[in-house]
């Protein structure tokens, strides 16, 4: 019986895979899925089973899933098509009798009032109403929402946004992998919904505090008007719909709906999280 890893292709799924090996999980028995699997041809060559999947092509999940044990459901990244996507790759898992889901959700996803969580929380819904044993991992903020944009952000000497002093409970997308791997490789979570974040947290003024400390460089947290942010963001070639989003999320933030201290994580990894300053230090 094998271990399904949707989204392999993509960067935390990819982790997953590693973390996965890491832990002594037989290569022959991980399935890394995704869509171009030309990008994952070195796991092929490392004894991990790569197959092809689209969300959008049932046939293609029936075939992934055939045989599986557990399946780790990557949420997809195509806004507003995500939920009959999911509802996919749910139905092919109870089809090919998985016996634990792992769906990486949003935080607090049936309380959120995030236009992110929507998707999150009806794809929740979906998996209830399915009767596959399932668990949720609700997955906070990424440090890499941020360090991606260090380049930009040091050149420009400002991070900009609509959070105020809103706390974030970042984490690495490593030790969100971790997590999933730990789910994944062993113990009984069927049932569970583990709501995931750093040990830590941290306001944009602080994230810009860290930054001008370790590069020498100034940089400058500036708090814009909700609607100004959302222009930006569309100013920037970012589409509409998905400035509103994103936009959003921030003002989630600075009502604390990305702030989490249960403690999930660490537990789940065996380890403290790893905190902002050495996410910063690499990405530096």
């Amino acid at each position: 019986m094998s271990i399904v890893v949707t989204g392999a292709t993509g960067k935390l799924g990819r982790l997953v895979v590693e973390s996965l090996l890491r832990r002594g999980v037989p290569a022959g028995q991980i399935v890394a899925a995704g869509r171009s699997t030309d990008k994952i041809k070195d796991l092929a060559d490392r004894g991990v089973q790569v197959r092809h999947i689209d969300f959008d092509q049932p046939e293609t999940l029936a075939a992934a899933f055939r045989g599986a044990a557990k399946v780790l459901l990557v949420s997809g990244n195509e806004l507003g098509h995500r939920v009959p996507q999911h509802r996919n790759a749910i139905d092919a898992a109870k089809a090919a009798g998985v016996e634990l889901l792992a769906y990486t959700s949003a935080p607090k996803a049936d309380t959120s009032s995030l236009l992110l969580a929507a998707e999150h929380r009806a794809t929740e819904e979906v998996l209830r109403a399915s009767g596959v044993p399932f668990v949720l991992l609700r997955n906070s903020w990424y440090f890499e929402v941020y360090t991606d944009q260090l380049p930009t952000t040091l050149q420009t000497g400002a991070i900009l946004g609509s959070a105020g002093t809103g706390r974030i409970s970042g984490a690495t997308r490593a030790d969100y992998a971790e997590a999933a791997a730990a789910v994944l490789s062993g113990g009984d979570h069927a049932g569970a919904v583990y709501e995931l974040g750093g040990d830590g947290s941290f306001s944009l003024a602080e994230l810009a505090d860290e930054i001008t400390r370790q590069s020498g460089t100034p940089v400058t947290y500036r708090d814009l008007p909700l609607d100004e942010y959302r222009q930006t963001l569309v100013g920037y070639g970012i589409p509409a719909e998905a400035a509103t989003v994103y936009a959003d999320i921030d003002r989630g933030i600075a009502a604390g709906e990305v702030l989490t201290t249960t403690g999930d994580l660490s537990r789940l990894i065996g380890r403290p999280t790893t905190p902002l300053s050495q996410a910063v230090a690499v990405a530096l």
